[in-house]
């Protein structure tokens, strides 16, 4: 007998091909079927549809990474837990059953199941770099590959941080956080298969806009996430010795140090060969990959480098946010539960001369609000285009007014913590979503900034939960007040 489970599959994708077999896979697959099936389309400004079976959904997040596609796909899901596959993996015709046999029997404190990965290299020739590279993910721990989570956790946890754009590091990121939170993470049984595909002449060198990443696990986990994560020592040090030697020959002529430039060179040429030797023994050692070993051996100190220094930076100077969006009730006006008469709208202490001043300085401002009451039927919508025209009329016009009438179970996709109002808001802007802050009194208004892949500022209440100014202090930020609240964002006059 098949045990049940409750579980949605949630898919990242930028358009690859092996997307669709994957999902007919999936929908023919052995054991309990998933509540749902989410693919995530993540491609920038997509306009032609994916090619998916019937019976799958398909959400799109703009382009803003893989971080940014997993969050809003599991926040759309209402399963008690969260299965991430990548789009070029191939599952097994009995997938479903071995996740099941996983996840069904795990005690509450284990937050997550890792699947085994399998990278089947070729038999007859060694593998090139980028297929070794991709064999090393049969080791990696906390791959999404194949990883499922207790919804419970990612709440806890806020989702991922969606300041890694890339597919690296993320998820090495989310567990140590729910490792941090006091729960376990196992791995399973179940064994998925991830082709090990050859990729472009300057891969090896592309793939180091990862050192910046690291500089923000860094920043985030302290000097020892290394050997936390099992990420391996990493060669950083050699390459900026490399680095440094190969800017000294050439600069030390110059100053007339010619043996010093000699021996700088020396030291280049030879930490050089051995960083290409390395790459090229284990591999086919073909004409063509030795020359790609030999010139992107030559050319990788310095670009990771100059990508981890890029990432230090980032990391420790946040940008000043493009455009601001308020929750309203309780952040700029005084919250009176479905308020629907206009009379009653009396701003916050200094919020309209902050707003004010923002406009003037060329700052675009919005609005971003749940009204469950028309859902509930407390307020007309009348009633609330006259408690909006009221606002607008003591705080002047904002750039734009994002209102979710709907209420809890209503399933859109524009309430509070779900990201629709802000991503909607930016678009109507003209802004990026990751460059919006959004300013509210709740959880929910942070997650819902989190889930856009916008920053967030809580400013608390008398209301606000405990767990929830806890959760914005780990992934946002918790402002006193309205003024605090913009000069955390880096936008106080």
């Amino acid at each position: 007998m098949t045990a049940s489970l409750d579980y949605t599959v949630v898919i990242p994708t930028t358009g690859r091909e092996t997307l669709r077999p994957l999902l007919e896979t999936l929908l023919a697959g052995e054991g309990p079927r998933p509540a749902e099936i989410l693919v995530v389309d993540d491609r920038p400004g997509a306009g032609s549809e994916l090619d998916v079976p019937a019976g799958v959904r398909v959400l799109r997040s703009g382009g803003r990474g893989p971080a940014a596609a997993r969050n809003l796909g599991w926040r759309t899901a209402r399963s008690e837990w969260i299965a991430f596959v990548d789009d070029d993996v191939v599952l097994a015709a009995d997938w479903p059953r071995q996740l099941a046999a996983d996840l069904v029997a795990l005690p509450p404190d284990v937050a997550a199941s890792q699947g085994r990965i399998r990278v089947p290299l070729p038999t007859d020739r060694r593998p090139t770099d980028d297929e070794r590279s991709t064999a090393g993910l049969e080791h990696a721990r906390w791959i999404t590959a194949d990883m499922a989570y207790r919804r419970s956790a990612l709440d806890e946890a806020g989702g991922f941080d969606e300041r890694f754009p890339r597919a690296f590091r993320e998820d090495s990121d989310l567990a140590l956080r729910v490792a941090e939170a006091g729960h376990r993470i196992e791995e399973g049984e179940r064994l998925t298969t991830h082709p090990a595909r050859r990729a472009g002449f300057f891969y090896s060198l592309k793939a180091q806009r990862g050192n910046a990443d690291n500089a923000l696990m860094r920043a985030k986990h302290g000097v020892l996430w290394r050997q936390r994560t099992g990420a391996g020592p990493g060669r950083l040090g050699l390459h900026a010795l490399s680095t440094v030697a190969g800017l000294a020959a050439l600069a030390l002529p110059v100053l007339r140090q010619r043996r010093k430039a000699a021996l700088a060179a020396a030291v280049w040429a030879g930490l050089t060969a051995d960083f290409a030797t390395r790459r090229i023994l284990p591999g086919p050692r073909t004409p063509g990959e030795v020359a790609r070993m030999v010139v992107t051996s030559a050319l990788i100190p310095p670009a990771a480098c100059y990508h981890r220094l890029r990432g230090e930076f980032a990391a420790r100077r946040p940008k000043p946010p493009v455009a601001v969006l308020f929750d309203r009730d309780d952040t700029l006006i005084v919250d009176v539960p479905y308020l629907n008469d206009p009379d009653g709208v009396r701003p916050v202490p200094g919020a309209v001369e902050l707003v004010r001043d923002l406009r003037e300085r060329g700052i675009p401002v919005g609005v971003v609000s749940n009204q469950s009451g028309v859902a509930k039927g407390l307020i007309t919508p009348d009633q609330l285009a006259a408690v909006n025209a009221r606002v607008k009329e003591l705080f002047g016009p904002f750039g734009t007014w994002q209102v979710c009438v709907h209420d809890d179970g209503d399933g859109c996709d524009c309430r509070k913590p779900r990201p629709g109002l802000v991503l909607r808001a930016a678009d109507e802007l003209g802004v990026d979503p990751a460059s919006c802050v959004v300013i509210g009194d709740t959880g929910a208004d942070v997650d819902a900034a989190l889930a856009a892949g916008a920053r967030a500022v809580l400013v608390p209440t008398a209301r606000t939960l405990e767990p929830e100014i806890a959760r914005a202090r780990r992934h946002a930020a918790v402002a006193r007040d309205l003024s605090e609240a913009l000069r955390l964002a880096g936008v106080a006059g």
